[in-house]
């Protein structure tokens, strides 16, 4: 029996209500409404979600869950002696209608922090880029209306216009990790380029890995911005929306190695984008790769 069904349910939740610190104010309401008929139990979810709360808004508290999935993989050491034929840099988020720019999409300082990685590699090993990303979230298309400068074309005028570099491919279609890692491995493939250094976030980067091995991809892990190698000192325990920021972001990873493994495993060959018979690792080889620490 197929999962496809009821995990194409599960992804109709909406993300914010699953993520801090929607989920955690959910709790604590939870919480007060029980504590007029059951006052122990209330005040005990109740607290548990506060204490949660105050937790995950400070960066010490986030680097829980920070550090485990940026521990999965290494800074490039020497990108040329990998032995890639391509650099693929991943699309995140965009700043909408930019006027200073024309009123054109440009990417957000994540995006930005991976654009700069994929520029300083292009530089040193002379490599063709592949900029990845459309307008729609998993499962959802875009408005008629936003399809035409995805992100995917925001990060390419970023690399030629303001760091120099050329980008050769532009996927503007993929809605999430596991249709960038489909759809750029069909483009690559049709030029004949199996090895690749990937780009995207630390924490992002087990999860990628992940999607394009399975795509038929052979991954050169090209990971940046390593948000749980930074110092941590009294300052760190106050909370801020940074703090939020990376705790919300690390636990969308940890989940979406859970979801992504769930949907490998419960979708027909060729389901998530990926041709029957693309020639995708093994899992055990997928974890030994993409798994590490």
């Amino acid at each position: 029996m197929s999962l496809q069904p009821v995990l194409d349910l599960v992804n109709l939740v909406p993300r914010d209500l699953i993520l801090p610190p929607a989920n955690l104010f959910l709790v604590i309401v939870a919480g007060l409404l029980l504590w007029r008929r059951w006052p122990r139990l209330g005040r005990i979810v109740a607290g548990t979600g506060l204490a949660a709360l105050f937790l995950v808004s400070s960066t010490a508290g986030a680097r829980f869950f920070v550090a485990p999935l940026e521990a999965m993989t290494t800074p490039l050491a020497a990108p040329e002696q990998a032995g890639a034929e391509a650099i693929v840099v991943l699309a995140s988020g965009r700043l909408r209608h930019a006027p200073e720019y024309g009123g054109l999409d440009i990417p957000d300082y994540v995006a930005l922090g991976r654009v700069r990685y994929a520029a300083h590699l292009q530089r040193r090993t002379g490599l063709p880029i592949l900029v990845s990303g459309g307008n729609g979230a998993s499962g959802i298309d875009p408005a008629p209306d936003d399809r035409a400068y995805s992100k995917a074309h925001a990060m390419a005028a970023a690399l030629r216009e303001d760091f120099g570099v050329p980008v050769r491919w532009i996927e503007p279609r993929s809605r999430d990790t596991g249709e960038n890692a489909a759809y750029s491995a069909a483009m690559l493939r049709a030029d004949g380029i199996k090895r690749i250094l990937l780009v995207t976030d630390a924490m992002h980067m087990p999860r990628s890995c992940a999607a394009f091995e399975r795509a038929g991809m052979d991954v050169v892990a090209a990971p940046t911005m390593f948000f749980g190698r930074q110092s941590q000192g009294a300052g760190a325990w106050v909370p801020s929306p940074e703090g939020v920021r990376r705790a919300r972001y690390a636990m969308y990873e940890l989940l979406g190695l859970a979801w992504y493994r769930l949907r490998s495993a419960g979708a027909e060959p060729g389901a998530t984008g990926v041709p029957a018979d693309a020639p995708a690792g093994s899992q055990a080889s997928i974890r030994a790769k993409c798994y590490k620490g």
